[in-house]
């Protein structure tokens, strides 16, 4: 089944009583059985709703895994994972990720015992050197945020197999359309389903994708015991936007090249990252492992914050709000928004400066978001 088919027909049946070509919305907490110790498969929605169920099903298919878990957030699901380790555990980052991310492990998790370190994981030979008898996952964000740097996925799984640590990718930026992390040796897949695989701004949620069983009952267990789950209305909408995904990321990309070329030319802008850019330092690897290059633009203007204040505040179309991946364009400043949470030696160190602009590229018309841009910088 090709990816655009699957993404309207993946783990989706006409509902049986009434033949709904949509998949109902099972607004219940429980479930009546009818009998001791007999159910109809379900029992109370924290453990199992039919909803999620072919939510989880139909994006385990997309991810090319056998096994789906949603959660009621992005970073719910990464606790969830690392909720399978215990104290005295190592995780090994790469440097350049969300900066939620860096804050529940540096300040959350390591108060329990999870050590952490964040590392530039485009430098193969400095993952080997911090892999210690302590480690038990990888962590990987490719592309990076905010930064869209690229990590060679299969070199990375290459180390972590030689050293029986398992390999996750957060794949949000690019979804299952571009880039499918499993069948590149990885051992789980991590989404923020508010982003792409929605779609439309209206919801959050997470998700984990894995094929090996014995992991995915350990993370089934977790997902019941604490309860992060998404609500049934929550999981019919993600429903809902994976059926356009394809043709939304064909759109997010095409806009995000004319957005980066229409960038590169601007004298008021020291870089533009994208890996679609034949200058992205990486693009030759972005060719080779991925089948797109996604909607996502960074950008670093001259003159740092002042210069920033004044460029956001020229912005029209592009929203300046945290998140991504909507149909809707959407500007972040991630030194004040969606990294403020990282130290700021730390954010000098990655580069990600006061000067530094995330665009999450939308559906809209090329020609107006490039006005849009143009009068934004009119302003700076």
């Amino acid at each position: 089944m090709h990816f655009n088919t699957a993404c309207i027909h993946a783990g989706v049946e006409p509902e049986p009583i009434t033949g709904a070509i949509m998949t109902p919305i099972f607004q219940t907490s429980t479930y009546v059985q009818p009998e001791l110790g007999v159910n109809k498969g379900y029992e109370y929605s924290r453990t199992e709703n039919p909803t999620r169920s072919v939510l989880q099903t139909a994006l385990a298919a997309l991810e090319g895994g056998k096994f789906g878990l949603c959660f009621s957030s992005g970073m719910s699901a990464i606790d969830t994972l690392i909720s399978t380790l215990k104290s005295g555990d190592h995780v090994l980052l790469c440097d350049d990720v969300y900066g939620g991310t860096h804050r529940l492990l540096k300040r959350v998790r390591e108060k329990q015992g999870i050590l952490s370190d964040f590392i530039d994981f485009s430098d193969l030979r400095l993952i080997e050197s911090h892999i210690r008898k302590e480690t038990k996952l990888l962590w990987i964000e490719s592309p990076t945020n905010p930064l869209l740097k690229i990590i060679e996925i299969p070199k990375v799984v290459e180390i972590a197999r030689r050293h029986g640590v398992k390999v996750a990718v957060d794949n949000t930026f690019m979804t299952p359309y571009f880039q499918r992390p499993l069948d590149l040796g990885a051992d789980i897949v991590c989404h923020s389903l508010t982003k792409y695989l929605n779609g439309h701004s209206d919801v959050v949620g997470g998700t984990l994708i894995i094929s090996d069983e014995t992991l995915y009952q350990e993370l089934k267990f977790i997902q019941n015991a604490v309860g992060a789950v998404p609500s049934p209305h929550d999981c019919f909408l993600v429903l809902r936007g994976l059926k356009t995904l394809a043709v939304r990321m064909e759109r997010h990309q095409q806009n995000a090249f004319d957005v980066a070329n229409y960038l590169v030319g601007r004298k008021e802008v020291n870089w533009v990252r994208y890996p679609g850019l034949k200058s992205h330092p990486q693009h030759d690897l972005a060719r080779k492992q991925m089948t797109g290059f996604g909607g996502m633009v960074s950008f670093e203007l001259k003159g740092g914050i002042e210069a920033a204040k004044r460029f956001v505040k020229g912005l029209h179309l592009f929203a300046l709000a945290e998140s991504l991946g909507g149909v809707e364009s959407l500007c972040d400043h991630p030194a004040i928004m969606t990294h403020a949470s990282v130290p700021q030696e730390i954010r000098m160190k990655l580069g990600v400066s006061d000067g530094l602009i995330r665009l999450s590229v939308g559906i809209e018309s090329a020609d107006d978001l490039l006005s849009d841009l143009e009068c934004a910088f009119r302003e700076a």
